[in-house]
């Protein structure tokens, strides 16, 4: 990434850096599940299979911990990181690790004493009850190794190490793919054999990370850095919300489908295990397909991001053509397979009678009919993810899974059995792709209506002398921007609010009118997280934030200054000579200020108020985890309305003398 400049290196290339080991992750971890799949269909047979299906939710509720923990410690890590706040990096990783290895334990307690009731929960039959019992269990004694292995892998990729991390998740499938024929063939274990090659498989891939503490790159990992803190878990829990919200969204989809399967199926020719298990290799086969393409779209995230903040709209552009275009290439592929070879699709996972033939036939025929469509939108959702535009990425994301595949999928097998909840698939590809092509379309006709010039930048202050820093947070409409400005001309030391974000622009290479919409329109909030996929541990909100600490620290050395608001006073915490100031008001000078400054009417200006003092209040909550208007960590509190902005830039200027 150092080597390759974002704005300016040749797209494809960039495309190919930052896609490949997104592709190969996915596709490795796809692969895992698959493995065992093929070596039981032609062990044990298709009941075996269905069985795997109906334990696999488990699993798939142990990654959504491991990757909250992961995810949310590799966010805080590059976070903190780029702060350089070394300790609080080290404090915050350890209790993610210490967070997913108490978690891991308790699940694996938890599933080992419940788990009948966690198989009928997720749709198990009698038929299956037998196999998924003897699978479940032996992969529950796993879930410990899961789940930290999982979290110390995306530790590892924010440590600057992905190809280790890549490494020992390739070597744990390798030996899965050994293990398997062993354990099911020559020692005929069957299921259970199975269970104990991916719990072996994934005990080493947990070894060789483990073996990774040594190596860290960014901080100091040993005896002395190993605390806790509920705080750090917190925060780091946060930070991965999104990924947990994701896991456990497929954990209700396969509920869904295998309960409905079990139900409607009972009453067609196929049975409930037909069903369930055909379904089950359909879903993953097509998750190779998705993979594929979601590693291209993540691939291009951080390249979109960058030249859509820095105002390059035809790199955007062209860069959403060429994912685009790989992607409906990768989708039309996978369509040609499903509808012209599907039987030899589905033997790849063993044998089994005329009906369960026919009925995968059907399932990958009518089920996956417009997966050519699905391209579109898996990317399209991670676009506007990387553009900012969380809301449209949240909605897209949501669309096909949950907002109509599982009521399309209530509503046709209620109207046609089991064949109805294979006619859902198609409804909701088509649905979804209509609501992204709608507004990838919308998007793309504004980006070509954009300027495509740059704001021109302030011209950065020379060094001043060494004196008082003060920083200034202040509710919106408080008359704290004059009384800095005030406080500026009495002092005689420069003023940094609007004028930072051409600083920020030059030390970034964002825009500075990109900055400016950006920090007028906080996105820190549940929709800006949920399309942050496996390989995306930083938001556009973190990018910002960081390069604007970066400016702060870098204004702060050349002397006295006053800087408004951008939780400064929290980035400059460790600085000797800061003053730290609130200001604020009461509700009717709030909104007579808006009214006559900010030119916004009486009927929305307290409106309006309350919306910015709310962003400006989780902002600077998400990034310090201190509460913005407790006055403890406030040198002076003040009330602008009691004193007057005059009186009130008086009053700080001799606190800053007296105390001088």
């Amino acid at each position: 990434m150092k080597k390759l400049d974002l704005g300016t290196e040749n797209i494809s290339k960039l495309l190919k850096a930052f896609s490949i080991p997104c592709i190969i992750s996915l596709v490795v971890n796809a692969l895992y599940n698959i493995v065992d799949q093929i070596f039981i269909g032609w062990g044990v047979g298709y009941l075996g299979n269905g069985a795997t299906n109906v334990v696999f939710p488990i699993t798939v509720i142990c990654l959504a911990f491991a990757l909250m923990f992961g995810d949310g410690t590799a966010a805080y890590l590059s976070l903190k990181l780029g702060e350089k706040k070394h300790r609080e990096a080290e404090k915050g990783v350890w209790s993610g690790i210490f967070s997913s290895i108490v978690i891991s334990i308790l699940f694996c307690i938890f599933a080992l004493l419940f788990l009948p009731n966690l198989l009928n929960l997720f749709g198990c039959t009698k038929t299956l009850q037998t196999f998924a019992q003897d699978y479940g269990y032996i992969i529950a004694m796993g879930i410990p190794f899961m789940m930290i292995g999982t979290t110390f892998n995306s530790i590892i990729r924010a440590d600057g190490s992905p190809k280790y991390a890549m490494a020992s998740m390739v070597v744990g499938a390798l030996l899965n793919v050994i293990l398997d024929p062993i354990a099911i063939f020559v020692l005929n274990l069957g299921v259970k054999g199975a269970a104990l090659a991916t719990i072996i498989s994934q005990f080493v891939t947990f070894l060789m990370n483990i073996l990774y503490i040594r190596k860290f790159k960014s901080i100091e990992m040993n005896k002395q850095t190993m605390t806790f803190s509920i705080e750090s878990a917190k925060k780091v829990s946060l930070l991965g919300i999104s990924s947990f919200i994701t896991q456990m969204s497929i954990v209700v989809i396969i509920a869904v489908q295998n309960n409905l399967l079990s139900k409607y199926g009972a009453m067609s020719k196929y049975g409930s295990e037909i069903p369930i298990t055909v379904l089950g290799i359909v879903m993953k086969i097509n998750q190779i397909l998705t993979s594929i393409i979601i590693g291209i779209a993540a691939g291009s995230s951080p390249i979109v991001g960058f030249n859509y903040g820095a105002k390059k709209y035809d790199r955007v552009g062209k860069t959403l053509k060429i994912v685009l275009s790989l992607s409906i290439c990768i989708s039309t592929i996978a369509f040609i397979l499903f509808q012209t070879i599907p039987e030899r699709l589905i033997g790849l996972f063993g044998s089994g009678d005329q009906l369960y033939n026919e009925f995968a036939c059907l399932t990958f025929r009518i089920f996956l009919l417009l997966t050519i469509l699905n391209g579109i939108q898996i990317a399209s959702g991670i676009f506007f993810q990387a553009i900012g535009k969380s809301g449209k990425s949240a909605l897209l994301s949501l669309s096909r899974q949950i907002l109509i595949f599982i009521p399309a999928a209530f509503l046709l097998s209620y109207l046609f059995g089991v064949m109805g909840l294979l006619y859902a698939g198609p409804v909701a590809d088509l649905l979804a792709f209509i609501i992204s092509a709608v507004l990838l379309y919308l998007e793309a006709k504004q980006l070509k209506a954009e300027p495509q010039i740059e704001l021109q930048q302030p011209e950065k202050v020379e060094k001043t002398k060494k004196g008082p820093i003060i920083t200034i947070n202040r509710e919106y409409g408080s008359g704290g921007r004059y009384v800095g400005k005030l406080l500026s001309e009495k002092l005689g030391i420069p003023l940094y609010d609007k004028n930072l974000i051409g600083i920020v622009s030059d030390e970034s290479g964002l825009s500075a009118s990109y900055i400016e919409e950006k920090e007028q329109n906080r996105n820190l909030n549940l929709l800006s997280d949920l399309n942050l996929n496996y390989f995306q541990n930083l938001s556009n909100d973190d990018t910002l934030f960081l390069a604007e600490t970066k400016a702060i620290q870098n204004i702060a050395k050349k002397g006295s200054c006053i800087i408004i608001g951008r939780c400064a006073d929290y980035v400059l915490k460790e600085h000797k000579n800061v003053f730290k100031i609130f200001l604020y008001s009461d509700s009717k000078h709030k909104i007579e200020r808006a009214t006559k400054y900010y030119g916004i009417s009486k009927t929305k200006a307290n409106k309006e108020i309350q919306k910015i003092d709310k962003a400006r209040e989780r902002h600077y909550e998400h990034y310090t985890n201190m509460k913005w208007k407790d006055a403890s960590h406030y040198d002076l509190c003040l009330n602008v309305d009691l004193f007057g902005a005059e009186k009130t830039s008086e009053l700080i200027e001799q606190m800053i003398k007296e105390t001088k």
